[in-house]
């Protein structure tokens, strides 16, 4: 059971990962928004007709700090991803096959996608000074939007990584005293596990 809602959460918030890499709604001004991996454009007085592009590849992007960030996002979303399918494979594996599910080093590769996305997300920013950013925000500048509004895509990004990090937390195998024993809750083995208290 803790296995499959594992899974679930890890699927969306792959999911959830993966539509703020692909939304051009980082950072948005009155005719043009872009994200880290796509932008769009449209008229002034019709915001239904958008024409959008993506960046094929890391040479495509306009900014160092901006490709930087890219690699550290997609980096961290992969990280997720693998996540994911594993535990989504513990989760319709037999018991028998798998008796190590969720095992600590999961704990790991969950933190280490939290830190990678985290670095991206605090890297990006850094790209508003490029002349692509100036041309849509115009006086923005490090850390400075100018006059474009922070989009929905970069508070996704924020938002799932959030959640991903306070995964392992709520994993993390709770320790509880009870009459002179400790008592591990462990949600690897669904066992309880009894360890006797040591004399000094």
């Amino acid at each position: 059971m803790v296995v499959s809602v594992g899974a679930a959460v890890e699927l969306s918030l792959t999911c959830m990962s993966a539509l703020s890499l692909i939304s051009p709604a980082w950072f948005q001004a009155p005719t043009f928004s872009f994200g880290v991996l796509t932008y769009c454009s449209w008229p002034q007085s019709d915001s239904w007709n958008q024409s959008c592009g993506t960046f094929s590849s890391l040479d495509g992007i306009p900014d160092f700090a901006w490709k930087v960030s890219a690699a550290f996002l997609l980096g961290g979303w992969l990280l997720l991803a693998f996540n994911a399918i594993l535990f989504l494979s513990w989760a319709l594996a037999p018991k028998k096959l798998c008796p190590r599910r969720g095992s600590d080093k999961m704990l790991g590769v969950q933190a280490a996608a939290a830190i990678t996305t985290i670095v991206g997300l605090l890297v990006f920013p850094i790209s508003l000074a490029s002349p692509f950013a100036k041309e849509a925000c115009g006086t923005s500048s490090v850390y400075h939007r100018g006059q474009c509004q922070l989009g929905w895509g970069y508070v996704t990004a924020i938002l799932s990584v959030v959640l991903a990090s306070l995964l392992p937390v709520i994993r993390w195998p709770r320790v509880t005293k009870a009459q002179g024993r400790t008592i591990l809750f462990s949600s690897d083995t669904e066992k309880i596990i009894l360890v006797p208290e040591m004399s000094k």
